[in-house]
């Protein structure tokens, strides 16, 4: 049977951080389903397609033997986790804050599919400091972003804040 993950997010921008992620969570799974996901809360600056586009670029030189797919959505999570198959949940942890507010939707997420499992992973030590909102805050007051995401990535970021 294949195993299906859902590694979720808004990706606004991708980030070497998620990158790691994603390439640790490929050794997990047979299929690792992107979401990447429409939340009208955070106001991202990027937009779906953009954002979309992105992680497709980013991934389209990644090895490996574990299918990708990159898929936007928007609702509640774990319909969208049973739509797509998927078995677990991918997320990854920077610091403890990041558990305190996982911890709490792991809870919800398990009282509305018990079925579908969480897998934290945590961030690279390298990456722990990367946050796609200090990323667009350094690239908006024109500091240099090329160790915290892709060059492709720091070229969209250059075209948003000209």
């Amino acid at each position: 049977m294949k195993r299906t993950a859902l590694y979720p997010g808004t990706f606004d921008p991708l980030t070497n951080g998620h990158l790691d992620i994603i390439r640790r969570a490929k050794r997990l799974c047979d299929k690792l389903v992107i979401g990447v996901a429409i939340n009208r809360d955070k106001k991202p600056l990027f937009t779906l397609e953009e954002r979309t586009e992105m992680v497709t670029f980013a991934l389209s030189d990644m090895d490996g033997d574990c299918e990708v797919e990159v898929v936007p959505f928007e609702g509640l999570l774990m319909q969208f986790v049973e739509s797509v198959g998927a078995s677990v949940i991918i997320r990854g942890l920077r610091a403890v804050s990041d558990f305190e507010y996982e911890f709490q939707m792991v809870g919800m997420n398990r009282k509305l599919n018990p079925e579908i499992e969480t897998v934290f992973l945590m961030s690279d030590v390298q990456n722990q400091a990367i946050a796609s909102r200090l990323v667009k805050e350094i690239a908006r007051l024109g500091g240099d972003v090329s160790a915290f995401v892709t060059p492709s990535v720091k070229k969209r970021l250059e075209e948003k804040y000209k």
